[in-house]
């Protein structure tokens, strides 16, 4: 969490954007033959969008009724999220169990069957399988994925915050449209795919330089600096200070004090003394957004 705060885990939006797209790009022929294999009908699959956003926006545009798995890699629990909407799971079902392609199918408004759950969990495979890739640009995914999820359980599932790239595929036929959505941690897409972009001479890549310039700068020194508030003064109050003069601690002063490391406030943190050392108990991360608000609203 501190060095996610001093150096951040997301990269320059243009380059993200870049390292997606063709990643997903690569993934479109082999995600179109493999669900054409598994339907034993042509279902055609498009790529409908590659952009940033926050991984629990995965969840944003599915509606009410989707199905959703994560998958983990050895570095991450949440390597890439995948999210299959109502309309996608129709058409899939339809197409499987050889309805006629160029009529409507019936919209899921209702609780996924254990059939229209193995369905997306067979989808959410094939897509996996396409994007992870091989040798030293895989994903290196846990592959089989996890079966989905759906309902309640789906939409409780907390997904952990951070910066993403999201892949959008439609899945149609002549007369409908579902979208599958993936979400990949920018932290994971970068380290995999857009750090090893470049291979040196040597044998060495962008990743390994910043492997070992990482592992240095864990050991590099930071000086910490521990403040705790005052009081609140008016301007007047501070004008009419005199040396000599003592100002009091507020009530809760004590349990107040800020940790920061270069200017930037990482815990809160509550002051204290251990034999004849004075101390600082960290309590909690310090959110700048509450910070803020407490700023609006003195007292």
């Amino acid at each position: 969490m501190i060095i996610e705060r001093l150096v951040g885990d997301s990269g320059e939006a243009a380059q993200v954007i870049g390292v997606g797209r063709g990643m997903a790009e690569r993934s479109l022929p082999l995600l179109q033959k493999a669900l054409a294999g598994e339907l034993g009908a042509p279902v055609t699959v498009d790529l409908q969008a590659v952009e940033v956003g926050r991984v629990p926006d995965a969840r944003l545009h599915a509606g009410d009724t989707f199905a959703m798995t994560i998958v983990a890699s050895p570095t991450s629990a949440d390597a890439m999220t995948l999210v299959m909407d109502a309309p996608a799971i129709a058409v899939m079902v339809c197409t499987l169990f050889g309805g006629d392609p160029d009529q409507p199918v019936s919209p899921i408004e209702r609780e996924l069957s254990r059939i229209e759950i193995d369905v997306a969990t067979m989808v959410f495979q094939e897509v996996a399988l396409a994007l992870n890739g091989s040798g030293r640009r895989s994903l290196d995914l846990r592959l089989p994925v996890p079966k989905a999820m759906s309902g309640g359980e789906a939409k409780r599932r907390m997904l952990r915050d951070g910066a993403a790239i999201r892949i959008a595929y439609g899945i149609s036929t002549p007369t409908d449209t579902g979208t599958v959505t993936v979400m990949i941690p920018q932290r994971i897409l970068m380290a995999t795919r857009g750090a090893t972009a470049n291979v040196n001479d040597d044998g060495t890549t962008e990743f390994d330089w910043r492997a070992r310039f990482s592992e240095e700068v864990m050991r590099s020194a930071v000086r910490l600096e521990a403040t705790m508030p005052l009081a609140r003064l008016t301007l007047g109050d501070l004008a009419s200070l005199q040396p000599g003069q003592v100002i009091e601690f507020e009530e809760n002063a004590q349990s107040q004090a800020k940790l920061s490391a270069r200017g930037k406030t990482l815990f809160v943190c509550e002051f204290g003394k251990l034999g004849q050392n004075y101390t600082v108990r960290v309590r909690h991360p310090h959110d700048a957004g509450q910070d803020f608000i407490d700023g609006l609203m003195p007292g």
